[in-house]
């Protein structure tokens, strides 16, 4: 009888061991399973706000890209001037609120129509390319930003001699 009751107590011993060390497999799994599925929502929520932000990013490009061609890039002047007319200094302030939401270069390129000589011509197409330049420096545009060239009467768009092809000569591009 002493046996039975020593095999029945080692019997009881190895059973309370056996729960004892039993694992918690199914608990550690079920934790991993939500730990990862909340990383994978987590992932997913992040890739979302960043696909957001993307596309806004580029409706804002898109949208700059059609209101800076829809602006005037042609400013004409009176014979022998280089002062900016209301117009020009209007359509300007346009340009120059475009150019501040973005970081790109601008080129002004100044010309002037034939009368007179080729020295002052391209002094005079200078002070007109300037004189723009100037003003967008002055409304904010960084003069890293601006570049000015003279062409004088070397580059005209409408080959002629009268009061209209000269008006169209007088000119600044910004490109």
């Amino acid at each position: 009888m002493e046996m039975k009751r020593t095999q029945l107590l080692g019997a009881i011993l190895a059973s309370v061991l056996l729960v004892g060390c039993a694992s918690n497999d199914t608990v550690e799994d079920t934790s991993d399973a939500d730990r990862i599925a909340a990383e994978q929502a987590a992932d997913a929520e992040a890739a979302a706000r960043s696909a957001a932000a993307a596309a806004e990013a580029e409706a804002v490009r898109v949208a700059a890209e059609e209101a800076a061609a829809n602006l005037q890039t042609i400013f004409y002047f009176d014979f022998d001037q280089a002062t900016l007319s209301a117009d020009t200094r209007e359509a300007l302030d346009s340009q120059i609120a475009v150019l501040n939401e973005n970081s790109n270069k601008v080129r002004l390129e100044g010309h002037a129509d034939e009368r007179g000589t080729r020295e002052y011509n391209m002094a005079l197409a200078e002070r007109r390319a300037n004189a723009i330049a100037n003003y967008m420096i002055i409304n904010g545009v960084a003069r890293y930003r601006v570049e000015t060239v003279s062409y004088g009467e070397e580059r005209p768009v409408s080959a002629g001699s009268s009061e209209s092809s000269y008006s169209e000569n007088r000119r600044v591009e910004l490109k």
